[in-house]
């Protein structure tokens, strides 16, 4: 048996429980693996309350797709592991069909990375889903060069913290925005290289102001809803806007059309887009582990729960005021 966290409903913090579950065996290409630490992402708070882009198959409905521990036994036809080994869990899975939020765990042997003996298990749960979903919009996807300006929205999540740092690795521009001026001086030393307060500073005008007129060349949104206007009008021409995030929960326009059909690249992305395609994986991967080896790439924790406190976690996610990633230590 191990303890498990999962839900009976669709509600919010409050309908995780922490359950005792027996563990299965790893069928044709999966893997058990030991949890050590889980990395907290939003997908889970929207998949919990069932306002995700997909629903829950059926309840118990487990959750979690990024974790780091250490393999207990693998099934048959998986090669390149061995049992005792350090690995994260990286999001490549449905949750319907498989969930980390637990001690032991099966998951497919494809969503494992061999993890750096540099990273601990809760900063090797803290790496993957922000890295890659950084590093596959602004490089593979927006294809940002030395010189380019990129917009990071939310900038101080552990997404928009990865997006800086990779931004800077690429010889780019990094231009922060935050809601309130709490985290503009932090978001400062984690290598931003301007940071808009919207609450209080014109979006369009600030990014302008940074760009000399001309716009970014890609805007990193976590946002979306009715201010993709704002942020549009100020990319440049043949720039692009990935949206990859909805914190705002209104309707996302095209902006196209308000602002008079310009040439806009606008489009969404997801994690998945990395993480499914071996070959882009396999860059992104050689990409990031070279960062996290020479101390380029450090990811900022903001607090590590433990397992059993998985709904103060959550509710504590939802607040929206880390700075960084949250993790569950499994202890």
């Amino acid at each position: 048996m191990a303890r498990t966290v999962r839900f009976h409903e669709y509600g919010g913090p409050e309908v995780l429980r922490v359950e005792n579950v027996p563990v299965d065996e790893p069928g044709p290409g999966e893997v058990l693996v030991r949890i050590e630490a889980v990395g907290l992402n939003r997908a889970e708070a929207l998949f919990r309350s069932g306002v995700y882009i997909e629903q829950a198959r059926s309840f118990p409905a487990r959750l979690g797709a990024e974790a780091a521990g250490v393999i207990e036994s693998l099934g048959e036809g998986v090669t390149g592991f061995h049992a005792g080994q350090a690995v994260s869990v990286i999001p490549t899975f449905s949750m319907n069909d498989y969930g980390v939020y637990a001690e032991h765990a099966v998951v497919p042997a494809a969503a494992l990375i061999a993890r750096p003996e540099t990273l601990d298990a809760v900063e090797g749960a803290a790496v993957w889903m922000p890295y890659l979903t950084a590093y596959g919009a602004l490089s593979q996807i927006g294809g940002i060069r030395p010189g380019d300006t990129a917009v990071i929205t939310a900038a101080s999540s552990s997404v928009g913290l990865a997006a800086i740092q990779i931004a800077n690795r690429l010889g780019a521009v990094p231009i922060a925005t935050t809601r309130t001026r709490a985290k503009k001086d932090a978001l400062l030393k984690a290598g931003a290289a301007h940071v808009i307060v919207t609450d209080e500073d014109d979006l369009a005008a600030g990014i302008l102001e940074h760009t000399d007129g001309s716009g970014a060349d890609v805007a990193f949104d976590a946002v979306a809803g009715p201010g993709v206007t704002d942020l549009a009008s100020a990319v440049a021409t043949d720039g692009t806007l990935i949206l990859y995030g909805a914190l705002s929960g209104q309707p996302t326009p095209y902006p196209g059309f308000d602002l008079g059909m310009p040439a806009l690249n606008m489009r969404t992305f997801l994690v998945h887009e990395i993480t499914r395609n071996p070959e882009r994986l396999r860059v992104a991967v050689a990409f990031i582990g070279t960062g996290l080896r020479d101390g380029t790439f450090t990811p900022t924790i903001d607090r590590v729960f433990a397992l059993g406190d998985i709904a103060d976690a959550h509710r504590h996610m939802e607040q929206g005021a880390q700075f960084g990633k949250l993790v569950a230590a499994v202890c």
